[in-house]
Parts: C-alpha cells; structure tokens; sequence
C-alpha cells in the first residue's frame, strides 16, 4: 500500500483533528501565508505566526494538488520537484504528487542555482515548484530551466516566468483522483548530501516510503496522544520519514521554523510536544545555555516531553550523560541511516538500551545488517569493517548512474562507506566513514573516537578531526575546535587532555575555529580538509 493510505485513512477517521501546526517566531504577520483560504488557516491573536490544518484539510490539498498535476499533463513516472523551505504547503504538495502518480523530488534549500540547474537535469525533473525565497535563484536559469519544465511558483505576486500555483489549483477537485499505485513504483527521489562534490539523485519506490513510515511508528511507539516536532528541512530523507511515524499514528506533529534554545523550549511547551528530533549541536547549544543559567526548565511545561532522540551524525556519548542531568526522565534514542535506506532506523539504538549509548544499534524493523572487509567476506566480531544493510527500505538505484549504483548494491545489500564493528552484545559501533579514517604511518586512525573523546572536555562544543598532510607519515590527525561561548581554552590545555588517548591518536594540531555543518548536521569535513590544507596550515600557525 502506498503511504497516501494512511493520509485517507486520517482524513476519513480523524478529520476534524489537527495534522499539523507551523511555528514561525521569526515573523509576525501571518498575512504573509500563502495559504489563500485564510478560514482554513488557524490563528490567535496571541499567537500571530501559529499555523495548523487539520487532517481533512491535508487530504484535500494533496487532493487539489493531484488533480493540478494531472491537469497539466503529468504522466505516471514523470519528476517533480520542491523548493520551499519547510511549512504548512510542503507536505500536501509532496502528498499531491504521490497522489498523481509522479515522482516527487525534494530540493535542498541550500541548493545556488547551479545545483538547482544540475540536479534538474540529472534527475530530468519536468515540473518545479519553488517558494517566495528562491526567485532570485531561479530567475537566474529560468531560461535554461523553462525550456522542457513547467515552473510554478508557490506564493503572492508570481514572477513572470512562472505560473501561479493558487491560479492552478483554484479549481481543481478536492476529490482523490483514481490512480492507482502499487508498491515497485518509483516515487521520489533524494539527493545524497553533496559534502563530496555534487550529490547523486537516489530513487525509491513505495515500498520504501511504506517501509520507513511504518518503522519509524513502531521504533518510537508513537500513538494517537503523541505530537512530534519536527525542526530538519523536509526536504531531507530524515525529516520527512522521522514525521511518518505520525501520519501513521494520525497523531499532531509541528513543524518549528528555528532552532534556538529558548524556541526550541517554548515550542515544546506550547504544543505539548512529546517526541522531539534534535541534531547534535542544537542538543548541545541547549545543554550549554542550562549550564550558563539563560534558561530555567521551571520556565516551560515539560513534563509530557517522553522521548529526544539524534541521527544524521555519531553522538558523543558525553553528551547525552549530560542531557540525563537535566532531563533524566527522558527516553533516548539514536537512529543510523542514509538517503539510500529511506532515511534513519536502518540501525537503531532502541529506546530501552539507553545502558548501551556510544552504540548506533542494532538492526531496525525489518532489516538485516552485516560488517565486511574489502573483499566482501564477513569480519569477526570487534573487528572493524564496512557497514552494509539489507531491506525494503534500500534505494532502487542511483538515478541515471548505473556505475555507482553497482559499487553500493551488491546482491541487494547497500555498502554503506562506514566503517563499524559489533560489540559482544551484537551492538553495531559506527567508527567512521571510510573515507574520512586517517592512515598514519600505517596506523588506521578513526576520527569519530578521538571527536568523542575531546566532545567530553568541559570547554569543547564542537570538534571535527580530519587528516592533514605529511611528508613522513602520510597524514597526521588534526583537530578543528570549537570552544564553548564565554571559555578560553589554550593548546596545551587540550594537548594535556589527550594524553589520557593512545600516542598515535593524539591530535598533532588543533585549530581553534568553527565546524562547519550542513542543514542535517553532518560535519562537512572535505570542505575542512580543502580549508585546511598544507598552505593554510603554515598561514594558520603563523598567525599564532
């Protein structure tokens, strides 16, 4: 069954419910929604950028936006794409073209345009919606771009070389339109991060849409009474997937446009929130503003609040030790995935083995997972080796590339690029990607494990490790440091820290600087290692 079930279902049986609520602190005006039906757009005086649909409401966009689509001429396997950063429109229109039968194909943000040119082409994408915030962008190529695409803008006061998406829709049925979808259709497409250069289009077909929303329910037990705020772009596999849990459930979720401390609190308490997805430096941003005295959990209604859970990225183990000092209550969970496996919970950690944090997991519903050498053959367990993962959840392919699609699927196993090793308790521990471990002096160094050990320091709030060149070793391991607001922290502090690690693992070089970090929250280490490279090396030094 396709997930379009499920929102049917809701509309049929919860209808009247609410589905999903926008939180926006960084505007005032709600005048600003480009919404058109305004009596279907919920405020309150006292809350002027509070949004929310309802169930029926969902349905029935996704409903118009289908119909629309099929109006236009879009055919069973034709490719459109998104472009809107998150809010009440994106998932109805993401619904909509599921509905039609198309292929959804959600954009990063982040994207300038000439990833947007690239990735239309690479993923030969016929229709493109995009929001108010990216004309610029597309004005630039829209010649390129509207020469075999329809482009529809999704907003007030359309530009030019676009249609209106409120024109388009105004008309068209709110009826469910009789496509029927079986499980090995395609359905979307996902681009791979491109922190290595531009990203790979990743096709999945239903059946993995199906398989992830399903997982994600049963892993976090989410029920009708939960609601789930959602603060990750959805145009990424995390995101979304993690949210399915609730169009399972047919339960609330918010979507919060801001990842600050206090907002990320009071949207907790206003909505009654109780499963919430961070990533790591928004974790740790509300660790550190509890620790200098800015925020008072008396402050908030927190007591519903039952589960926080990480993905994207490792999650040092100091950090959720810490997170349990002041939320000791709470549930945990850490959930390992790739846009390649629909997202996060491939492995997973399971909210009732919090004793075995550090760990990524163990298989998730309904996958299997194996640790290889190079030759492909199985390790012994606490060796390490590649990661690779077998399931409904794997990617059909990589779009139009069918070379790298045959070096990751192997006989319908997906070769991770982690590297991991599994402890006596068959506990899977990420070390690192395979092609982020440092080889020196012929020693294999994994920079997840000395990242983890620096994260404990008390003036550390964010650390990348990286490989930097060497005549006579190779490379050497570096340290890029991020020190926490208000501290001084020295060289031979963290020089003296280390010794505590094993000779050959010590960082040889720390650089105290930002780490950088892409909208999921990954550390974006080939643009550290381009950054810090031999040349910027000798200037960096000099400087100190």
């Amino acid at each position: 069954m396709p997930v379009t079930d499920y929102l049917e279902r809701n509309c049929k049986l919860y209808g009247d419910e609410v589905a999903l609520v926008e939180l926006n602190p960084t505007i005032e005006d709600t005048r600003r929604t480009t919404w058109k039906e305004y009596d279907l757009v919920q405020t309150t005086e006292s809350q002027p950028y509070r949004r929310e649909i309802t169930w029926s409401v969902f349905d029935e966009k996704a409903n118009r936006v289908a119909n629309m689509l099929l109006e236009r001429g879009v055919k069973r396997g034709d490719k459109v794409a998104i472009l809107m950063f998150n809010c009440l429109e994106w998932l109805p229109i993401y619904f909509g073209i599921l509905k039609s039968g198309a292929i959804a194909v959600p954009f990063n943000f982040r994207f300038d345009a000439g990833e947007i040119q690239y990735c239309a082409d690479l993923a030969e994408v016929d229709i493109l919606l995009f929001g108010p915030e990216f004309i610029g962008r597309i004005e630039s190529i829209a010649d390129k771009l509207s020469q075999r695409r329809l482009l529809i803008y999704v907003g007030d006061h359309c530009p030019t070389f676009a249609e209106s998406y409120h024109e388009l829709v105004a008309d068209c049925s709110s009826k469910a339109p009789l496509i029927r979808i079986e499980d090995e259709d395609d359905a979307a497409i996902y681009f791979s991060s491109g922190t290595t250069g531009f990203p790979k289009a990743i096709l999945h077909n239903h059946e993995s849409l199906l398989q992830a929303a399903q997982m994600e329910q049963k892993h976090h037990e989410t029920g009708r009474e939960d609601t789930f705020l959602c603060i990750p772009p959805l145009y990424h596999t995390g995101a979304k997937f993690h949210w399915m849990g609730s169009l399972c459930a047919g339960s609330k979720a918010v979507l919060l446009k801001g990842t600050k401390p206090d907002v990320i609190l009071k949207a907790i308490s206003q909505e009654r929130c109780t499963i919430v997805w961070l990533l790591v430096p928004w974790a740790q941003d509300i660790l550190d503003a509890l620790d200098r005295g800015e925020l008072n959990l008396k402050d908030y209604t927190l007591e519903q609040w039952r589960l926080m859970h990480i993905g994207a990225q490792p999650v040092p183990p100091s950090l959720i030790k810490h997170w349990r000092d002041y939320f000791p209550n709470h549930k945990y969970d850490t959930n390992y995935g790739l846009s390649e496996s629909t997202g996060p919970g491939c492995v997973h950690l399971g909210m009732e083995n919090i004793h075995k944090v550090g760990a990524i997991g163990i298989p998730g519903y309904r996958w299997k997972c194996k640790i290889v050498n190079e030759q492909g053959d199985n390790v012994k367990q606490g060796d390490v080796g590649e990661l690779c993962v077998k399931g409904p959840g794997v990617m059909t392919c990589y779009y139009n590339d069918e070379k790298a699609t045959e070096e990751t699927l192997r006989d319908g196993w997906l070769f991770t690029g982690d590297m991991a090793m599994q402890d006596e308790d068959g506990f899977i521990f990420l070390v690192d990607r395979k092609k982020d471990v440092i080889v020196s002096g012929g020693e294999n160094i994994y920079p997840v494990q000395i990242e983890n050990f620096l994260s404990a320091y008390d003036k550390v709030r964010d650390v990348a490790v990286i490989g930097l060149p060497d005549k006579r070793l190779g490379e050497i391991t570096g340290a890029v440091v991020s020190i926490k607001e208000g501290m001084d922290c020295t060289e031979a502090e963290l020089e003296e820290y280390c010794l505590e690690l094993p000779r050959y693992k010590r960082p040889k070089k720390f650089i105290f600087a930002e780490v950088p970090r892409n909208a999921t929250g990954k550390i974006e280490k080939p643009a550290l290692r381009k950054k810090y490279g031999v040349e910027n090396l000798v200037a960096v030094e000099n400087q100190g």
